[in-house]
């Protein structure tokens, strides 16, 4: 069988982009880091604070808005997650009196997470315990200068990410 150009082309652009030596190390560098951090983070939140890696994120989340509250589909997007997984997490941390959802007073059909004064006060007795964990695991470890580095790095992985995976 004989092939022209425009098929050997196109067999071509078909074949996987295989990783350099470098490229597979770096990349097996930072799946380790992907397979350990966010468990360890969420081991020392549980062990200390009661509550979950997403279950903190809500509620750190939650504390950084105007009144210490938001629509549920904004918050789902600033927590990585779904509505779905969202609504579950939030009538766990409603069922603790952490944060209490109510309708949208500017438009009915929205559902509001707010955070309540308890869920503030859980925040700010974990918070301290949760920074020295990230210091100690992702700050402490880099040498001076690396860290706006690592922060411009994570930053243009998150918007390739995003970019192919906006609905996560």
């Amino acid at each position: 069988m004989t092939m022209n150009l425009d098929e050997s082309r196109d067999e071509k652009a078909a074949e996987p982009r295989w990783l350099r030596s470098d490229e597979l190390s770096a990349w097996m560098s930072m799946a380790r880091v992907l397979t350990l951090l966010l468990p360890a983070l969420e081991r020392q939140l549980e062990r200390e604070t009661d509550l979950n890696w997403m279950e903190y994120h809500v509620l750190a989340r939650l504390s950084e808005q105007e009144g210490h509250t938001m629509r549920m589909s904004g918050l789902a997007g600033l927590a990585s997650a779904s509505l779905s997984r969202l609504s579950h997490v939030v009538k766990r941390l409603e069922g603790q009196g952490l944060v209490r959802r109510e309708t949208d007073p500017c438009d009915g059909r929205y559902t509001n997470a707010a955070l309540t004064s308890e869920g503030y006060g859980k925040l700010v007795a974990s918070a301290p315990a949760h920074v020295e964990s990230v210091r100690r695991l992702v700050l402490d470890p880099l040498e001076p200068g690396e860290l706006q580095t690592l922060g411009a790095v994570f930053d243009r992985i998150f918007a390739a990410v995003d970019e192919v995976d906006p609905c996560r």
